[in-house]
């Protein structure tokens, strides 16, 4: 990463110099340069706080709404999650390759879809082709799953935005998204 160089601005005038001088050579004011604390490139390219709007903070133990959690028909994984899905809620699942992560989550999918609620899978892995193997495999292939391969996250927004929100939305794998707006 590139080192940030030192700025020198000098109160009288403003103006900028990359080292430390005892006059200003722009308006020649005596020992006016001061150091500026150096901004990293990115800081520098995009002022996050411009146009943001101020929020408010709330103590932790404030009463809040009871959000009920949704079962996803697998105890463990609803014991791991605290009692379930928390509607809302992003989850960031990891693990070693081929231990079974997108067979999980197929399976809550599934147990989504079969209880009524709209389940959304999005592959960017695998093929669809390869996903309906995989139910078929695990008796699933009957569940009313919206099903996709995609990976460009603009494609799957738009997509998105023109259906009812999907009761739980699964993107398998986050790592293969992209975006052509970052």
């Amino acid at each position: 990463m590139a080192k940030p160089k030192r700025r020198y601005v000098c109160q009288a005038c403003g103006s900028v110099s990359h080292r430390w001088q005892g006059q200003c050579a722009d308006c020649g004011e005596w020992n006016s340069l001061v150091e500026e604390a150096p901004q990293s490139v990115f800081a520098a390219r995009h002022d996050l706080s411009s146009g943001g709007k101020g929020i408010s903070f709330e103590p932790l133990n404030a009463p809040g709404e009871k959000l009920e959690r949704r079962t996803t028909g697998l105890a463990e994984f609803d014991r791991a999650l605290g009692g379930g899905l928390v509607p809302g809620s992003a989850i960031l699942m990891g693990g070693d390759p081929g231990i079974g992560k997108s067979t999980l989550l197929l399976q809550a999918a599934a147990h989504v879809a079969n209880a009524g609620g709209e389940a959304v899978y999005v592959s960017g892995e695998e093929a669809a082709g390869q996903v309906r193997l995989r139910a078929e495999r695990l008796g699933l292939a009957s569940a009313p799953i919206r099903l996709a391969a995609a990976t460009s996250v603009r494609d799957i927004l738009t997509t998105l935005g023109g259906m009812d929100a999907p009761r739980l939305l699964v993107i398998d794998s986050i790592q293969t998204m992209h975006s052509d707006q970052i």
